[in-house]
């Protein structure tokens, strides 16, 4: 199943499921969470992630606004693995099919030539019907599965799919994380909301996330700082605040933990590039 997707945010709710998704965003922007990673997107992005890994791409915030005129667009593909039959996906022609399949476990993004050509080729695919587009899907997957132009998102592998209840709970965590990370979060606020013991959220947090709850946070707002300090002119120090750290020597620390780098030196890398 192929659809174009154009609407006023993203689907805003983390969810997994049994098919293996193809997505590109063409208009609009935000934070995108997939298995252990989060990171902030922007058109373009060619991502591949697996069966059952559990993803959300979040508008930003001036999306959600009552008067938004703000807007998003996408190309999304859902396939099952028995897409081709099982005696079809068994011929040793398959091989690297199965096998991109298999490292999409764990999400991949892509990028160079191949990226460039696959999404024309899903924009493409939108105004196909009949057997011209199952042939079209094949020449992208064979793209997909040949190339080494990608790298891995999540860091671990969710073989096992989410159970609704679990998501609709993780989705209003999501959400009241997501409005409120930028000021200081309680635990409790949170563990109240699912109706736990603090430690007993932060232990299921941290199963579903694979990362602590502060952890998370932290980097939740290292990456907001990084899409700060890419696309606007604004103080490091005032970048700091707007991301939520109490310092800026607590900021500037976190940063280089994170990023490997200072704020400063990942901008000044940034406007090189």
């Amino acid at each position: 199943m192929i659809k174009y997707l154009e609407d006023q945010y993203f689907d805003p709710v983390w969810h997994s499921h049994s098919e293996y998704q193809l997505f590109v965003p063409l208009e609009g922007t935000g934070t995108r969470f997939i298995g252990d990673s989060i990171k902030a997107f922007k058109p373009g992005e060619l991502i591949l992630t697996g069966a059952n890994l559990p993803h959300l791409w979040r508008s930003d915030e001036a999306y959600f606004e009552k008067n938004s005129v703000l807007k998003i667009r996408g190309v999304v593909i859902y396939l099952q693995e028995s897409l081709l039959g099982e005696h079809l996906m068994a011929k040793d022609e398959m091989v690297q099919l199965k096998k991109l399949f298999k490292r999409s476990s764990r999400g991949l993004e892509f990028y160079g030539n191949v990226k460039k050509q696959v999404i024309t080729m899903m924009n493409e695919l939108v105004q196909l019907t009949g057997l011209e587009s199952f042939i079209h899907l094949l020449k992208i997957l064979n793209l997909l599965s040949s190339t080494k132009e990608y790298h891995y998102i999540s860091h671990n592998e969710y073989v096992d799919p989410f159970k609704e209840n679990e998501t609709d709970r993780m989705s209003n965590v999501y959400e009241y994380i997501l409005k409120n990370y930028r000021k200081k979060i309680h635990l409790n606020e949170l563990a109240d909301m699912l109706c736990m013991t603090p430690s007993s959220f932060s232990r299921y947090f941290a199963a579903a996330n694979n990362k602590g709850f502060a952890r998370f946070i932290t980097e939740l707002r290292i990456k907001h700082a990084c899409k700060l300090l890419t696309e606007t002119d604004l103080s490091v120090a005032m970048i700091s605040e707007r991301s939520g750290f109490k310092t800026l020597s607590n900021f500037n620390k976190q940063f280089r933990d994170e990023m490997k780098k200072k704020p400063s030196d990942y901008r000044k890398e940034f406007l090189n590039i």
